[in-house]
């Protein structure tokens, strides 16, 4: 019976190339879609290395310096004081690590002009990210508090300045200042904020430290929690201490603002503003998928209307084989074959269309060292929906034409 169904379907679908081709686009297209923003955001936010424990990890990404009186406000990232004299000596954690905003640097190579993304780190930066280290190893506390010119350098920067030559122990100059290369590891992507950079330098190296004393300026910092149970401690202390900041100029500023939170839930502050400034994570969470779903949408709309007419064409198809004793059963089990034929046929398109244009954009380099992957288990999900979807586009036309008497069909009724 099965088997009969599958080449009524093949033979169906082929007989309107046009609806078929629209139907198979709209599921293909779909899931494309679908694959890349998947992709995109488990590519920035996924458990990927460097950032192996962001189930324990919390971050200082953002303050806002402001005074109460006056409508004037600072905003942006913390400044290397701060978080130096309020966030390095935070209880019930087991690491914090300070960094700065990537900058971009030039070095000439062989007189080659080489633009270079650039972060300063602590020592304990390398304890609490897990680099994959291809060459040597990380710089130390001590070399960031001696001051030593010494870098670690991802594989890209190796490949430019050295080739296939090891890299460990040689310098690379920057700004006029030769830094020996300690460590290479493998490529950070571009998405990936808090890790990425081409090299990295003790933050004692910077040129002058002007920076130590800004409750402002461009800095960050992790916090490595001993436990994810520790986190609401750790964020009501950050709020204490905030309260207790002394500001140069209490005339000038005496109020700020900020919170120790995942990435996630700085990402959703920004996306989702309010007044108070609340991080809204599961909110953003719960629009996101509403926004999979209406988006999935889509090609079911574009399934009922297809179906619809499709049905409707076969009247008399129904009237014959209904005078001939077939069932109404029968008859809805053959068009939810032919749908799920139809939905499977677009998945597996949209499978090979999703992988090329994932490598495709991986190759491009809009975005430095990004390796897009296929989502298996996102993919599976979103075709197990879309055949859902086509299965409900399909079920009531079907079973309101097999209700139909055999001489209304054959006479082409619908109603």
């Amino acid at each position: 019976m099965l088997k009969n169904y599958l080449k009524i379907a093949f033979k169906v679908l082929l007989r309107r190339k046009f609806f078929t081709f629209i139907s198979l686009f709209g599921i293909s297209f779909t899931l494309v879609v679908l694959m890349v923003a998947v992709a995109f955001f488990d590519h920035t936010f996924g458990q990927h290395a460097p950032e192996t424990k962001q189930d324990r990890t919390l971050g200082v990404y953002f303050l806002e310096m402001k005074t109460p009186d006056r409508d004037g406000t600072w905003n942006g990232s913390a400044g290397y004081g701060f978080l130096d004299c309020h966030v390095r000596t935070l209880p019930n954690v087991e690491k914090v690590a300070l960094f700065s905003e990537h900058e971009i640097i030039h070095s000439y190579p062989n007189g080659e002009k080489v633009p270079l993304y650039l972060k300063y780190t602590d020592g304990e930066f390398w304890n609490v990210l897990e680099f994959n280290f291809l060459e040597g190893a990380p710089y130390t506390k001590d070399d960031d508090l001696n001051r030593n010119l010494v870098a670690v350098i991802n594989e890209a920067t190796k490949k430019k300045f050295f080739g296939d030559q090891p890299a460990v122990g040689k310098f690379i100059e920057m700004g006029g200042r030769n830094f020996r290369v300690t460590g290479v590891v493998a490529n950070v992507p571009f998405l990936r904020i808090t890790p990425f950079s081409d090299v990295w330098v003790p933050i004692g190296t910077a040129k002058n430290d002007n920076f130590r004393q800004e409750l402002m300026g461009s800095f960050m910092a992790l916090v490595l929690a001993r436990s994810p149970q520790d986190f609401q401690a750790i964020k009501d202390e950050f709020q204490v201490r905030l309260a207790q900041v002394e500001f140069p100029d209490p005339k000038e500023w005496n109020l700020m603002t900020g919170n120790v939170e995942t990435f996630f839930e700085s990402v959703s502050r920004e996306v989702i503003p309010s007044q108070n400034r609340q991080a809204r994570p599961k909110l953003l969470i719960a629009l996101l998928v509403i926004a999979a779903l209406l988006f999935m949408l889509l090609p079911t709309i574009n399934l009922i209307n297809i179906n619809i007419s499709r049905i409707m064409e076969r009247a008399s198809e129904i009237g014959v084989r209904k005078a001939f004793g077939a069932s109404s059963w029968t008859l809805v089990g053959q068009f939810v074959v032919e749908n799920i034929l139809l939905t499977l046929v677009g998945g597996a398109i949209g499978f090979v269309i999703s992988v090329f244009v994932l490598h495709l954009i991986s190759q491009s380099n809009l975005f430095p060292y990004a390796t897009f992957t296929m989502n298996y288990r996102i993919f599976l999900g979103g075709l197990a929906l879309a055949i859902v979807f086509g299965l409900l586009s399909g079920v009531y036309p079907a079973w309101k034409m097999s209700r139909l008497h055999p001489v209304d069909a054959l006479k082409g009724a619908t109603r």
